[in-house]
């Protein structure tokens, strides 16, 4: 076994010298192994080793006394020893999660503590090669996903350091000679015979069948890791160009859009990383909610003839399709109706922080379409105004056309996202006649340079 794991730690470069090594220990086989074997070069690489221990609450009085025999070895090989209660059943219960996951992510966020607290430079754990074909089996059960073959990776980031696994390059067998050898009794976990748990159902009865076709499959399944790690590290930097080229991110508002065409002309294997890429920004890590039925409405909404679409994501995300546009944004409410008066002279503020300044004047500057210009003295417009969102069946007349048309269909033809028409401003006189679709159509009340000297000036102001 030394053999193996010192050429395993060498080729992947897991340590350095002189380094502050957390070890995880159990007092099981694994990590009693592990934390001989480290202790066994600690003086040629320098090492610092500190063992951590910890009681997840779960086995009573076994907890407590596998943490008290760890205790007593490390006492007796003179290592630093640190040990802690973490209450699994009550975190658990509260978060509704499984007993597996709840003690993990407690451990974990007790590691990394550590790592914080010794300095520690690396976390060295005692995951084996026969963990790897366990884990590896479960998510090709599991998950459809390619990146899910990485396993169980060899290191990792962790707070201030790196996680270390050295003993994937061996088997559960392995270990356990190296126990009998070096005259190592550990502790048993009773629970890991048990076939409750999915991991064990494999453990005990597919890793066998496995092996009888293939006595190196540990091996094998260690290769693949590997590969499929080095392979993802390639493919994730091509998605970093890619998105960076293609999709723009709005971070003070958590949003992101990008264009349909230039997005799909990309190879489908870069749009699907993209899309995973995209979700892990937006929730900071991916949620239990999202499933592969969400992907294949994303894709089958780009790709379809519909011009207004939206689709719901897992905590108010929403997907939507605008024309060619694709956005990505958070919704906390739905888009509120609103009506104001706007005196004359005088100034509304509207919800979303824009504003329409009124005013007096006898000079017309520029023709814009933030900017609208009405005759006083031709009686085209009633004071005073109001500034709504639209209404069912709301129409105005539009100056160049005939008749009345339907703001439904101005929105239509200007290709205006589906979820900004609830909450777009119009100005209405007293007679209900929309005299502007702000910022977008002005009605046949604008003025004629001939008709007066005296104007209303209406001024848009968009939020910054």
């Amino acid at each position: 076994m030394n053999g193996k794991v010192n050429d395993f730690i060498r080729k992947h470069q897991l340590f350095h010298k002189n380094a502050t090594v957390l070890v995880g220990v159990s007092g099981g086989p694994d990590s009693m192994a592990l934390l001989h074997f480290l202790n066994g070069i600690k003086t040629e690489w320098g090492f610092r080793l500190i063992v951590i221990t910890i009681d997840h609450g779960l086995r009573g009085k076994q907890s407590r006394a596998d943490v008290d025999y760890v205790k007593s070895i490390c006492n007796q090989w003179d290592l630093e020893f640190v040990e802690t209660f973490l209450d699994v059943p009550s975190y658990k219960k509260v978060e509704g999660k499984s007993t597996q996951l709840a003690a993990r992510e407690l451990r974990y966020q007790y590691f990394e503590e550590q790592m914080k607290v010794n300095d520690g430079d690396y976390l060295a754990l005692a995951h084996h090669g026969d963990d790897q074909v366990e884990t590896m089996v479960m998510r090709l059960i599991r998950s459809s996903n390619p990146s899910a073959l990485k396993g169980i990776p060899i290191q990792r980031d962790i707070a201030n350091g790196k996680l270390v696994r050295p003993l994937l390059c061996i088997t559960k067998q392995e270990i356990e000679v190296y126990c009998s050898e070096h005259g190592i009794v550990p502790r048993r976990d009773p629970s890991n015979e048990e076939d409750t748990y999915t991991r064990n159902y494999i453990r005990h009865q597919v890793v066998p069948l496995l092996m009888e076709q293939n006595p190196q499959v540990y091996a094998s399944m260690q290769r693949l890791s590997e590969r499929m790690t080095q392979d993802e590290a390639y493919i994730n930097t091509k998605v970093e160009e890619f998105v960076e080229q293609v999709i723009t991110f709005k971070h003070d508002k958590k949003e992101i859009t990008f264009e349909i065409e230039l997005f799909t002309s990309y190879p489908f294997a870069l749009q699907r990383r993209a899309y995973h890429l995209i979700l892990n920004y937006l929730y900071d890590a991916i949620l239990s909610g999202l499933n592969y039925a969400h992907e294949d409405h994303f894709f089958s909404l780009i790709h379809s003839e519909r011009a207004n679409v939206m689709m719901d994501l897992p905590h108010n995300l929403k997907m939507s399709k605008s024309y060619r546009t694709i956005c990505f944004h958070f919704q906390k409410t739905k888009p509120k109706s609103f009506l104001k008066h706007l005196n004359v002279p005088g100034s509304v503020v509207l919800p979303d922080g824009s504003s329409i300044h009124a005013r007096f004047t006898t000079e017309i500057n520029g023709n814009t379409n933030d900017v609208m210009y009405f005759p006083v003295h031709d009686d085209l417009i009633h004071i005073p105004l109001t500034v709504r969102t639209r209404q069912p069946g709301d129409k105005m007349k539009v100056r160049g056309l005939n008749g009345s048309k339907k703001v439904k269909d101005i929105f239509i033809d200007e290709k205006i996202p589906l979820q900004k028409r609830q909450e777009w401003p119009l100005v209405v006189d007293q007679q209900g006649t929309i005299l502007w679709l702000v910022g977008l159509k002005k009605g046949t009340a604008e003025h004629s340079h001939n008709s007066t000297r005296c104007y209303l000036e209406l001024q848009y102001n968009k939020a910054n």
